[in-house]
């Protein structure tokens, strides 16, 4: 029986989704997409589950985008509309999402991380969006792309498909954060265990809040967060984190 190509396991209140197609540069699958989408759903009816890491095995890449030798054989249109639907899954999702970028993350990659609120990654990573070479263009991860990086860096990074070094990366907005590569697990832990610890009815109104007045006109944008201010702050988890505050001790929350 051949290895899962995605796997999942729960630890300390994180989930860990690996893509576990290291022969193949972790490349995205048809399997690796509905495996994807069955652990978010787990993921999210867990209440032992508090964060989401999405990394790759091994040391080589993180996830080099679509199987293109798979694909040829595949049912494109299912694929591409499957993959699309897991990319607004991610952006949209609940909990905090982490990607621990271990290396190569090309393509169809790019969306998974950036999709993740947060993207830690090694300094050896390189990043890119290879599609053109090959004919294609980068267009679902484009509606990541161009939300995060400026758009004239944005068009010149799909047009040209060059390979870009993780500190290139950062200076664009497409990761959080460019650690030593021998220091990525120690960072990403602490930013996990951080998560671990914050409320999450406060992380999940305040996500689905940001995520909801994105395109909204200004006016408007402030005065639905202001709503939501409201609905944070009437949760058990608000009222327990202010006494602990003015008891200077650590919040204790339970999700409510």
């Amino acid at each position: 029986m051949s290895e899962q190509e995605l796997t999942y396991t729960v630890e300390d209140r994180v989930a860990y989704i690996t893509i576990n197609r290291e022969a193949k540069r972790n490349s995205i699958s048809p399997e690796v997409t509905r495996l994807c989408h069955q652990y978010l759903n787990d993921a999210e009816t867990d209440e032992n589950v508090r964060v989401i890491c999405i990394t790759g095995t091994g040391q080589k890449a993180f996830c080099s985008g679509a199987d293109l030798a798979g694909a040829v054989s595949e049912d494109s249109p299912d694929a591409f509309q499957d993959y699309a639907d897991l990319l607004k899954r991610i952006a949209g999702y609940p909990k905090p999402t982490v990607a621990r970028v271990n290396g190569y993350c090309l393509a169809g990659g790019t969306g998974f991380m950036l999709s993740c609120d947060i993207v830690i990654a090694a300094e050896h990573a390189k990043f890119g969006t290879p599609e053109v070479n090959v004919g294609l263009f980068p267009m679902m991860i484009g509606a990541l792309i161009f939300r995060n990086v400026l758009r004239k860096k944005a068009m010149e990074m799909c047009l040209l498909g060059e390979k870009l070094t993780a500190r290139q990366a950062l200076d664009m907005g497409l990761v959080t954060r460019v650690v030593p590569s021998d220091q990525l697990d120690g960072e990403v832990n602490t930013i996990l265990k951080n998560l671990a610890g914050k409320s999450p009815i406060g992380m999940k109104i305040g996500k689905e809040a940001f995520y909801q007045m994105a395109d909204k006109p200004f006016e408007e944008a402030v005065d639905y967060l202001c709503s939501q201010l409201g609905a944070i702050a009437s949760t058990e988890d608000a009222k327990e984190g202010i006494i602990a505050f003015l008891e200077k001790r650590e919040p204790n929350f339970i999700g409510k």
